[in-house]
């Protein structure tokens, strides 16, 4: 029995051993590296059994057959010293992607049996790690296995090491390291090098972690301990080829706790200016090509992507040369001609053609307000979600986003205010607007929910005369996204009259239905969407003209045939220059009305401290805060500690001031869906003895003084029937947009940097570190850049705010809602489920 055991694990190496090879076969011609490439070519660089009979052979396929032009090109290599016609030739077919297996076979069909040998050899010893080991978690007790495999000569030696400490015996020095039975000294980061005499490579990091099971009592709190610096890679960035002139993107995304953090590298070398999850760039030449990984990591943890090769070709433009026709004042034609990259061209342009400009924005800033809750109208569903899931994709284009929820009339117009403080000279804006609208003689007016049953123009926002305010900031880019109805209000006949516009030639409005049309939403279960959102957050990324995203969602509207007939999108620009919302931003000397302009961004940002409650009974209570919208908020409370005598207990909150909302039949529950949030738990709670209780809080707009409410802690103790109580009020000043006071009216103001007088002065004494010529984000632990902050490329997710010494406290379990991003078909929406935003 033991011999066949043997036998079944040296045919498993061997069967690995095979495996290997055979991967090494099936990569690049560029995996060889530069010094076998160049040994390769001298073989080659002759006219008897040389180059050209190579691609001669390489033709064979077409994918590889190379031009006369690119044959021409490799044979003038021999009038630089250092040239090499073979080397040129190898590059072209590893930019094809052509297999070290494939070029073996060319090389034996030409009959080079000294490049066979020399190949053969070089491929056998190639020395490389194949299989990297993976961070993992398990129970105590359980059995545990790292595995780290490499390809390469015989003889290759492991050594295993858990941080700088080498593993001495057992199997530390082979490829699959084992712990068993898994115990708390096991935990740590581990790490194998593989040995090739003096050669040497190093394995990725793996964490190997110790996890509690759901029954255990002393495992409750440090289950949420080990889970607050939790990091998981959920998106890697994926190998593509692309030609020269392509645009080139690759993502990465990290599910983490402390927010994960981005470092893009190419070759292994750093990237300097890639610190976000996105790696674009627009546009690619062969310098470009090889190898990229990202690393993410927090305060606790790191961990690398996969590795993503990418191509790069030839230019996509076709061969042939074109030629660019210039109509002078006489109508005479000027040809200007030019050619492919490697022919000499008779005539060069001397600039490039617009279209390759890149335009950069000096910051991007929107306002997104969602109208549903009407006091005298029909109610709407679609806005909450809409406002939600165009928050999440414009955070990721880098663009400041204030997110609101029911604005009456007073609180619309100061909002606006506040938005319009934020523009400055090459700023792109972003106006949302969903609810209930109408259009009168070419203006468009924004209904808010406390308009009367028989509103007009006075009871609402006209956008024209927003758009005037904008052009005096003298913006890069306005846009103007309106999902309204466009139906003429009978009861209004005043024309109303906006300032005078200026030709700007940066003006963008995208119309969710056309004129004396209604725009639609279309209600399912719990969710709803309006039908402009539900095709427009499939393009809006795109890195396109903004004219021309919106047209591809124009068309896109067409081919649904629920939407075909009813809602049209229509689209009205007088844009000139190839702007996009994915346009970086170019960072410029910051002015001060600059910083004052990222104060008051930051001031709509700011959410409470979370903190801990003892009361006498001994239980220890946590209250942490997590912004849904920038005018609502979840409160959560958890139980931290409690005494062996408490058997059962829970803490409520109850109590709170008039001004803010809050659905008593939705406060304190146990899920946020419960709650009323559009947030979503993560993953449930694997401990029933830690409880959270959830309490959604809205219309923090409204908010005249500090919030201020009751923790109630209910509680049991063994001995006893009868609930006890306790109570500890807690103030938590002004959270969120509720310090920029949208309740009251607003003076004109004729310069941006007079903006701090409508920030109260509470804010400066509540928080002391901020100053009009600070840079620093306010409810951070730690000071950094502002831009960095307030720029993030994060989801919608819970911003939860906590204390430098609160690091070990349980991290909020709760992650943003992805709404459905699949485009609409007749089979899921019914003409029944339609309702339209129209508000008479």
């Amino acid at each position: 029995m033991r011999n066949k055991l043997g036998n079944n694990s040296r045919n498993s190496d061997l069967l690995r051993e095979s495996k290997a090879r055979m991967e090494n076969w099936t990569m690049g011609v560029g995996s060889l590296g530069e010094e076998a490439l160049s040994k390769l070519s001298k073989m080659l660089d002759n006219s008897a059994c040389g180059w050209r009979k190579l691609a001669s052979a390489a033709a064979e396929q077409p994918q590889f057959r190379c031009s006369e032009k690119e044959l021409t090109c490799c044979s003038l290599q021999v009038l630089d010293p250092l040239g090499s016609p073979t080397r040129n030739l190898l590059a072209c077919l590893d930019d094809r992607r052509c297999s070290l297996d494939f070029l073996l076979h060319c090389l034996r069909k030409i009959d080079h049996q000294e490049a066979v040998q020399f190949l053969t050899t070089t491929v056998s010893e190639q020395f490389r790690i194949t299989v990297n080991p993976q961070s993992q978690q398990a129970p105590a007790g359980s059995k545990l296995v790292l595995i780290c495999r490499a390809s390469g000569p015989p003889g290759l030696n492991y050594q295993w090491f858990r941080g700088k400490n080498e593993i001495v015996g057992g199997t530390g020095t082979s490829p699959e390291l084992v712990l068993c039975p898994l115990s708390p000294t096991h935990q740590g980061h581990y790490i194998c090098r593989v040995n090739q005499g003096e050669k040497c490579l190093f394995s990725q990091w793996a964490q190997v972690r110790l996890v509690h099971s759901a029954g255990s009592t002393a495992g409750c709190s440090s289950l949420f301990t080990s889970s607050v610096s939790g990091l998981h890679i959920v998106q890697q960035p994926q190998s593509q080829a692309a030609s020269e002139g392509d645009a080139l993107l690759l993502k990465c995304r990290a599910e983490a706790n402390p927010p994960a953090q981005y470092e893009w590298y190419h070759n292994k070398k750093p990237m300097p200016k890639q610190k976000t999850c996105s790696l674009q760039i627009q546009c690619v030449t062969t310098k470009h090509r090889g190898e990229y990984r990202c690393k993410v990591f927090n305060l606790y943890h790191e961990a690398w992507s996969d590795t993503a090769t990418v191509t790069i070709g030839p230019s996509s433009v076709t061969e042939a040369s074109w030629v660019e026709v210039d109509r002078g004042l006489e109508s005479q034609e000027v040809h200007k001609s030019t050619s492919k990259q490697g022919v000499y061209p008779l005539h060069q342009s001397t600039s490039p053609p617009s279209a390759a400009m890149n335009f950069y924005a000096a910051d991007k800033v929107a306002l997104l307000i969602g109208n549903m809750n009407y006091l005298h109208h029909g109610q709407l569903r679609a806005p909450i979600s809409d406002v939600h899931e165009l928050t999440n994709l414009l955070r990721q284009m880098d663009f400041k986003v204030v997110s609101l929820l029911d604005l009456n009339f007073q609180e619309m117009h100061s909002a606006v205010t506040e938005f319009l403080l934020l523009l400055d000279k090459g700023v792109y804006g972003l106006l949302y607007y969903a609810g209930h609208g109408y259009e009168n003689y070419g203006n468009s007016f924004l209904v808010p929910i406390d308009a009367p049953a028989s509103y007009t123009s006075q009871h609402c926002l006209c956008v024209q005369n927003i758009l005037t305010k904008m052009q005096e900031k003298e913006t890069g880019l306005n846009v103007f996204l309106l999902d309204m109805c466009r139906v003429r209000n009978p009861n209004d006949d005043v024309k109303v009259q906006p300032g005078l516009l200026k030709v700007t030639a940066n003006i963008v409005f995208g119309y969710a239905t056309c004129v004396d049309a209604k725009a639609y939403e279309v209600n399912r279960e719990d969710v709803a969407n309006g039908i402009f959102i539900n095709f427009l957050k499939q393009r809006v990324c795109e890195n396109e003209k903004v004219t021309i995203m919106l047209d591809r969602v124009a068309e896109d509207m067409g081919r649904c045939a629920i939407a075909r007939g009813r809602q049209a999108l229509e689209l009205r620009s007088n844009l000139s220059e190839r702007r996009s919302l994915t346009d970086q931003i170019q960072a410029t000397d910051r002015s001060a009305s600059s910083s004052a302009r990222n104060l008051q961004w930051a001031v709509a940002h700011v959410l409470p401290e979370s903190c801990f409650l003892q009361f006498d009974c001994g239980v220890k209570v946590q209250l942490g805060f997590a912004a849904e919208f920038s005018n609502v908020m979840v409160i959560y409370t958890r139980i931290l500690q409690k005494p062996r005598e408490v058997v059962s207990c829970s803490a409520q909150l109850t109590g709170f001031p008039a001004d803010v909302d809050v659905d008593l039949k939705q406060s304190n529950q146990e899920t946020l869906l419960e709650a009323g949030s559009l947030l979503l738990i993560k993953e449930e709670l694997r401990c029933p003895d830690v409880p959270s209780l959830y309490t959604r809080i809205h219309s923090l707009q409204r908010l005249r003084r500090e919030l201020t409410f009751t923790v109630c802690l209910h509680y049991t103790y063994s001995n006893m029937d009868e609930e006890v109580e306790e109570k500890q009020p807690v103030t938590v000043g002004k959270p969120l947009v509720s310090k920029l006071n949208l309740y009251e009216p607003r003076t004109p103001r004729t310069c941006s940097a007079s903006l701090f007088t409508s920030v109260s002065s509470s804010f400066v004494e509540e928080f002391p570190s901020v100053s009009p010529t600070s840079n620093t984000w306010p409810y951070y632990a730690e000071s950094s850049n502002i831009d960095s902050l307030t720029s993030s490329r994060s989801a919608n997710v819970p911003e939860e705010c906590d204390s430098p010494d609160l690091y070990d406290a349980p991290p909020s379990p709760v992650s943003s809602k992805s709404w459905p991003h699949g485009q609409m078909n007749d089979a899921n929406y019914r003409f029944s489920d339609m309702s339209n935003f129209n508000s008479y």
